[in-house]
């Protein structure tokens, strides 16, 4: 079916096809048409320009006016598949208790994962599905989802599981990816040796034999998993295929940056502490960097330095990190709003941030992430707005009018 969206305002986000990702002074620049066409052949943009040269003799018109239209959110850090929440300990935050403290305290990770062993897969399949609904309806268009609350081999591979049949059910882009390395369980916390060799020996080639994750993650991070288990967890991790996308720099510098690099990691996640060092080791490297601007305001730490690593000449995406505990919420539309308001990125250089980029950091840049002719037709429909400065500027209402996943409005 063809299907035409006339009179856009402006459609936002408009690239030729080689053009993967942006970085540095290219961030600054979001390639627009006004008084657009936008049409569709059944999933598949096939064509846009000016009204002033709009196709004849379709059937199914849409009139945006008033509207604009950008590509759909790319959503590349999420832990969207969970059991339960962790709303104490959001209190306990509040109270004075820091995340360090809670995750001693038998909180933290260990609480999500004790939850999760005792959920089963139907009842976290129907959880997860819940909350991809919500951001879909939020304008996510694609999606990266993360085990690591389950640390025993059966609960990860459930986890991976509920993934797979989320992708089966939900026909927009889903990543999944393996981080067993996300905390060490009770049991291990005297033998972490032993747990890492459970992740090596055991979990990845069951993971590998049912085809469950395409890329493998580790919290490389003071008192969770060091530079040296994360080299180990992501060389094994390439036996099996698996790309790297590695949570770093969240609390501390440890050489998390450069040891992703090292494997060649399609991005590191977080980076709220960099020095010098950790940008430098990002020059003329593939590996994107990822800020999650909720996970700062959520927990009241630093924001990942935006104008740094921008003015570095390196690229930049954003995510939500959803998850229980951090960050319990999947509005891209809050995180591109943040990123303008606290890490001072325009919003130009965070609506790149949330759809190219977003794309890029998931291997996905030749299916989403911009308005290009052969793209998923994946995209927002916004409400009657004066401009795109309306989406972080306004941000707590929302403007958007209407999503659509591969052509279809949801």
């Amino acid at each position: 079916m063809t299907t035409l969206l006339i009179n856009i305002k402006e459609l936002i986000q408009v690239r030729e096809a080689s053009i993967k990702k942006v970085s540095g002074k290219e961030m600054s620049i979001l390639p627009t048409i006004k008084n657009a066409f936008l049409l569709l052949e059944n999933d598949t943009i096939i064509d846009f320009g000016s009204m002033d040269d709009v196709p004849s003799s379709i059937d199914n018109i849409i009139d945006c006016t008033g509207k604009m239209i950008l590509p759909t959110w790319c959503d590349s850090h999420t832990h969207i598949v969970y059991a339960g929440n962790r709303e104490q300990e959001f209190v306990d935050r509040i109270n004075g208790l820091t995340y360090e403290e809670i995750a001693n305290n038998g909180g933290g990770i260990l609480n999500s994962a004790k939850k999760l062993q005792e959920t089963s897969e139907e009842e976290l399949y129907k959880q997860s599905a819940v909350r991809l609904e919500e951001v879909m309806k939020l304008g996510t268009g694609a999606v990266e989802i993360k085990s690591g609350y389950g640390l025993t081999v059966d609960a990860e591979l459930k986890m991976l599981r509920v993934i797979k049949k989320l992708r089966e059910n939900y026909k927009l882009p889903i990543k999944a990816t393996f981080l067993g390395a996300h905390a060490f369980p009770a049991e291990y916390k005297n033998n972490k040796e032993g747990y890492i060799n459970l992740i090596i020996n055991e979990m990845l080639p069951k993971i590998a034999e049912e085809n469950l994750a395409e890329f493998i993650d580790a919290f490389c991070e003071t008192g969770y998993f060091s530079v040296e288990d994360t080299d180990r967890i992501l060389e094994a991790g390439k036996k099996y295929e698996l790309t790297p996308k590695v949570h770093v720099n969240q609390f501390t510098t440890i050489g998390g940056v450069q040891v992703s690099v090292k494997h060649n990691a399609l991005s590191v996640d977080h980076l709220e502490v960099m020095n010098t060092e950790d940008i430098e080791a990002l020059k003329g490297t593939q590996t994107m960097p990822v800020a999650l601007p909720s996970c700062s305001y959520f927990l009241s730490i630093p924001f990942t330095p935006a104008r740094e690593i921008m003015n570095a000449g390196l690229p930049l995406a954003l995510a939500t990190d959803f998850n229980p505990g951090s960050t319990p919420s999947g509005n891209m539309n809050f995180v591109v709003a943040t990123a303008c308001i606290k890490m001072k990125m325009t919003p130009e250089e965070a609506i790149n941030a949330a759809t190219i980029n977003g794309a890029y950091a998931m291997n996905l840049s030749d299916e989403v992430g911009s308005i290009t002719k052969g793209k998923k037709a994946n995209f927002i429909v916004t409400k009657e707005i004066l401009s795109y400065g309306a989406i972080p500027y306004n941000f707590g209402s929302v403007l958007i009018d209407s999503v659509f996943i591969n052509g279809k409005a949801i």
